[in-house]
Order: C-alpha cells, then structure tokens, then sequence
C-alpha cells in the first residue's frame, strides 16, 4: 500500500447548498435552486468561488469600509452612534432587459410628477378635475401653500429622486415609495461598486456591468444645467446641516466627487435677494445650491423661525428666480404615502398614458371605504404613518399582537388622513453572506435607483441602492433598523 496522504476532498461551492425562501422571487436562483438561465453567463466565476475565499473577500471588503469611513448616525442609538453600513459582497443582478423596463416606468413617473407639482403650486387643474381627492394632496404635512405661484428657475423642481422598489414573488418591480425631497444613499451605491471591483475584480469584469461611477460628474452637469437662465459659469455649493446630520457622510463625498464647496448655513448669505458664499476674498455669488436640508429648516424667515442650520432669505431669492434649489422646497407632498397611492391616476392626468412601472396597491384610511376595510382586517394588513420614513411609524399586522393592533386602531381613528394600508408583499430575496454560519442565506432586498432631471428630461442611473433586511425573516431594510446593502449589478446589452 503506498504511504501518500490521500486528496481532500474539494471543498464544495459556495451556492452548492443554497436554497431559495419559498414564496418569494429570488434575484440570482429559480425555486429549483437552479441559477436563472440569464444569469448564467454573467455569473460563470463567481459561481466557481468557495466559502472560504468569499468569506477572505468580505473580511477585504468590510475593512475597506472601515477604513474609508462609509458611515452613517444612528439617532435611534442614545448616543447617536455612527456605524459602518454593513455590506454583502454577493451582488443583485438586474439583467438589460428588465433594466429597459424600470428606466421607462421611471422616466415616466418622475415627467408626470414634475406635472403634478408644477400644477399643484399653480392653478390646481387636477384637484378642479375631482381626478384625485382634494382633502388628499391638500392634507399632506409636507404641502407648502406660502409657496403657491412660485415657478422654479428652468421650470425643473426634480432635481434628483429616489424611487423605492420591490420586486414581488411574480418577479414584477413594484413602486413602493417616492423620495422627492432629499433623498439619500447614492454616496453607498459608489462606494459598494469601488470595493466590488478592488475585492472581485476577474468576476466584476467578466459580469459586463453598466458603470455607476459617473454619477457625480452626471449631478454635477444636472446642477450647472440648473442655474438661473442666463448664467454660463455657475457657482454650484452643496448645503449640509453639518457633521451631526445621519447622511453627513454622503454630503461630503458628493461635494468632493464633483469638485463643489460643501458649506453650512453660517457660509451663506442673501443680499438684495441673491445668494453669496463668504470666502477669504470676499463674497461670490451662488447660482446653484444642491441642499441636503429638509425644508423646515432651510429658511428661519420662511419656515420654522428657530432653525440655525439653513440660511435667512434663501427662498425669497429662490422665488425671485436668482439662484437655483435642488431639490425645489414643496416635493414632500408627492413623498407623502396617501399621495403616492394615487401617481397611477397622476400619470393618466398628465400623459395620457398607463403607469409603465405597477404600485404597491394601497388603501388610503382618510376615504371611508378604506378605512372600514383596514380597521377590520389590521392582522392582515402594513399599516404606515404617511410622513414617516427609516421604517418608522408602521405596523405589521401579521406579526403584530393585539395591543399593537389596538393602538394602532385608536390612532387611525383619531387622524384618518395620517396612515395608509397594504397587503404585505413578499419582497424578492437575494443570496446574502452570513459571517457567522460562513454560508449563504436568502435575505429580502428592495432597490432605490436615482434619477437625475434637467431641462432636458429625465436620466436613470443603471443600478441603485440595494437594501437588505440582514436579520432572518425581517422585512426592514433600513439601515437605521439593521439593514444593509449590496452592490446592484445592471448588466451590458448583448452584442
């Protein structure tokens, strides 16, 4: 008999042993466990890794992270603690096809919205037309009246949004909410691809992914198209509420990446109804400020008279057509999730046209009808609070006890106008790294894709923020509540 050690056995794949949540869509596999048909090209390497060497690469990744400083605060943390936004090498994958199909749904919805405001701070035609409810749009916490007739230097008022989607167990992408204000989160989708490509960078080549490192100069340009009418060589600032905001982290990355001043509220000043930035040399004219501060406190003159943060005259200028604000003041009522139920009908006013992208369908507590339906079937229903956001302000009726479901009752009944209701919809899941069992388990994703707005229209950047519930069988993706994120891979058109 010879004495040579024996061969250990290969260790096996990395997807070998991994199976699908039943019930929902899974964004690499089939029920089977079989990898989808599409997929199987553009993942070829990375289905040949094994855990050990994904769990080297993750250990790369994370301290890559770390020693960048991707950050984000904590508020719900007594002591506001900042925290590395946890991330999963293992990437989602949207094939070019059903790429095409989010791109058009978005292009679409974001035209019949900068309608809708635009006509909402101007003559009112839909709400005349009684083809959505008044009290709705009117109701919301985040309309502005004081704000009625003002009309925004290039008529854009969408400068940059955040559509949240999910995918359902047919495999359909779904709008769950919109993000019009300030939205956030595209500073972690650069950062997510740059540490991709370092860690994985033979397997990030073969997929042929669309790029995303373009986006600053792409919001940069948004924003220099954006100024006042008449100005060739705009001065564009970014305005943060300062290194105690959750988002600082993003603010300053965006700043550095477009080569733009990052200011506060103490750099600014309005003088004769135009901005200036206070430098070392004197005063300098502002054309385009990208502000990253809710509208309550953008303005103590025109807002809540007790905010430090934002700067004293800004919107007077705004209104005088003298400088630009990205995103307008006022986008909060088209984020407010009763008026998000009715964009299907908002698209049909303004273009004619059927919703390309399909809604969470929702039930909307301040119509009686609805009401009715929620308050008895709260065990079978999400229940959120129409201005809250992070995950926030909700019940989940399925997994609720019935001191929850009382509360909740007495709350909707005391202000109708304030909660919204749907069916909970299985969010899609994708194969995710769990560090300590060093497998791979299904997690539910969503996806927030951003699109930029200038004159010229609507642009789609090929990817997003994945979001991932990192704890087993929790539908909360925030990062604020334990979620996570994941490089979102669009893949290149076939040749």
């Amino acid at each position: 008999m010879s004495d040579a050690p024996r061969a250990s056995a290969p260790e096996p794949g990395l997807f070998s042993s991994y199976a699908p949540l039943s019930g929902t869509w899974d964004e690499l596999f089939e029920a089977t466990s079989k990898l989808r048909p599409s997929l199987a090209g553009p993942l070829a390497a990375l289905l040949t890794l094994r855990a050990n060497e994904l769990g080297r690469s993750q250990s790369l990744a994370e301290r890559s992270l770390l020693n960048q400083g991707v950050t984000f605060s904590v508020y719900s943390d007594e002591r506001g603690s900042e925290k590395i936004f946890p991330f999963c090498l293992v990437p989602r994958v949207v094939t070019a096809a059903d790429w095409r199909h989010v791109e058009r749904g978005l292009e679409q919805r974001i035209v019949a919205l900068q309608h809708f405001l635009d006509d909402i701070y101007g003559d009112q035609k839909i709400l005349a037309s009684g083809k959505i409810p008044r009290e709705v749009v009117l109701g919301a916490k985040h309309y502005l009246p004081q704000l009625r007739g003002v009309k925004p230097p290039q008529r854009v008022r969408i400068h940059i949004s955040g559509i949240d989607l999910i995918r359902d167990p047919d495999g359909v992408f779904r709008v769950l909410e919109d993000n019009l204000r300030t939205p956030s989160g595209v500073s972690y989708v650069i950062e997510n691809r740059q540490v991709t490509k370092r860690v994985l960078p033979t397997i990030f080549a073969e997929a042929r992914v669309r790029r995303v490192d373009h986006y600053p100069a792409r919001l940069a340009e948004t924003l220099r198209r954006a100024a006042p009418e008449g100005v060739d060589d705009p001065l564009c600032v970014v305005l943060t509420p300062g290194p105690f905001n959750s988002a600082y982290f993003e603010h300053s990355f965006l700043a550095r990446t477009m080569g733009l001043e990052l200011v506060q509220g103490s750099d600014l000043v309005v003088e004769d109804d135009k901005v200036f930035l206070r430098t070392t040399r004197g005063l300098s004219r502002v054309h385009v400020v990208y502000r990253r501060i809710d509208d309550a406190f953008l303005d103590p003159e025109a807002f809540r008279e007790d905010s430090l943060l934002g700067v004293p005259g800004i919107v007077r200028a705004w209104a005088k057509g003298n400088v630009t604000l990205a995103n307008a003041p006022g986008n909060g009522v088209a984020d407010d999730k009763a008026v998000c139920a009715l964009v299907p009908d908002i698209i049909r006013y303004y273009l004619g046209e059927e919703p390309v992208l399909c809604d969470v369908s929702t039930l909307v507590c301040a119509r009686d009808d609805d009401r009715r339906y929620v308050l008895e079937h709260l065990d079978q229903l999400v229940v959120k609070a129409v201005d809250e956001a992070g995950g926030y302000g909700m019940l989940m009726g399925p997994s609720s006890t019935a001191a929850e479901r009382d509360e909740f009752r007495r709350r909707i009944e005391a202000s109708p106008r304030s909660y919204v209701a749907q069916r909970r919809v299985e969010l899609s899941t994708c194969p995710t790294w769990d560090g300590e069992r060093e497998v791979l388990v299904p997690r539910r994703v969503d996806l927030r894709p951003y699109v930029l707005t200038s004159p010229d229209g609507p642009w789609v950047l090929p990817g997003g923020l994945t979001r991932v519930a990192l704890r087993e069988g929790s539908y909360v993706v925030n990062s604020s509540q334990g979620g996570g994120s994941k490089d979102t891979w669009v893949l290149q058109e076939e040749t």
